[in-house]
């Protein structure tokens, strides 16, 4: 039977974990309901983006002989060399969030070394920076703090080398790994090609579809610089869904830890009483052993 005094000691221990991780889940909480609402917003705004693209590489391509003359938009068959930016957690205590983006990025990279694809790997997050750093696979360039914190500047800036080298033909293709929001109980893992754009949703359609009003000479020109918002606000949205899905992983990860202490206190409350009756009952017996032997 356990020491009466160890047995509270680890009722006092697995007590103030509880504490703790309820308080985590409480916090990962309100945090979902801003980013929740973010998220949202930013799904309208990039769904409007890409119909205005569609819109636009649609005239392109039904009007013009040849259709689309961008690289952005040219399925390239044998590519070879093409970026991999994934986006992970800065922070862990989020159950399987992590490491469901970690084994889609090693998929992703096992098909691409099977095609003899040089692949440049490019890192969102510390806990994915963390992971291929320690298994030794190179890593193109990194960033941190910037999965936890979303900021437009910053993403802009960290994925405008990606575009430029595919305008330039250095890379064939940019793909963007990362687990989103789908919602409060629920993770969605995206493994989308951002870069060629594919123009097999694009289709003939006389009649626009938003507002806009561009002369014919013009639209390739704006085709272009739509690719570079389209592109940028796709990483940008990927880290806003992102850290939805974190917050909405870490409150169930609390969730169930926060569940498991109170078993575990309960069990341990069992114990104790079981240990303390029998403290009890040989005290009785050694008292009464006391007794008779002095009769």
């Amino acid at each position: 039977m356990a020491n009466l005094k160890d047995i509270q000691r680890q009722i006092k221990s697995v007590t103030n974990t509880q504490k703790t991780t309820r308080a985590m889940k409480l916090v990962s909480t309100a945090k979902l309901r801003r980013a929740e609402e973010l998220a949202k917003r930013s799904r309208l705004y990039a769904a409007k983006m890409n119909q205005v693209i569609a819109e636009i590489a649609g005239r392109i391509k039904c009007n013009k002989v040849g259709g689309i003359d961008n690289r952005c938009f040219t399925e390239i068959e044998s590519p070879k060399t093409v970026d991999i930016v994934f986006v992970t957690a800065d922070k862990g205590l989020c159950g399987g969030f992590n490491i469901q983006t970690i084994k889609a990025v090693k998929k992703l990279l096992a098909e691409y070394k099977e095609e003899n694809v040089k692949v440049r790997l490019r890192g969102i997050g510390k806990k994915g920076i963390e992971f291929f750093k320690y298994n030794e696979v190179e890593l193109f360039d990194s960033v941190a703090n910037l999965s936890s914190k979303p900021d437009k500047e910053r993403s802009d800036d960290f994925i405008e080398t990606s575009i430029e080298d595919f305008k330039d033909g250095k890379i064939d293709a940019l793909h963007i790994v990362y687990n989103g929001y789908k919602n409060m109980i629920t993770q969605e893992l995206h493994v989308n090609k951002i870069l060629p754009v594919d123009t097999e949703q694009f289709e003939c359609d006389d009649e626009p579809k938003s507002m806009l009003e561009i002369e014919a000479q013009d639209e390739e020109h704006m085709l272009d610089s739509l690719v570079n918002r389209y592109v940028q606000y796709a990483i940008y949205y990927a880290l806003i869904d992102s850290v939805a899905a974190e917050h909405s992983a870490r409150m169930q990860a609390m969730d169930a830890a926060t569940n498991n202490a109170k078993d575990m206190v309960k069990s341990l409350n069992v114990e104790f009483n079981k240990a303390r009756q029998a403290a009890i009952t040989t005290e009785l017996i050694e008292i009464i052993s006391g007794v008779e032997s002095m009769k």
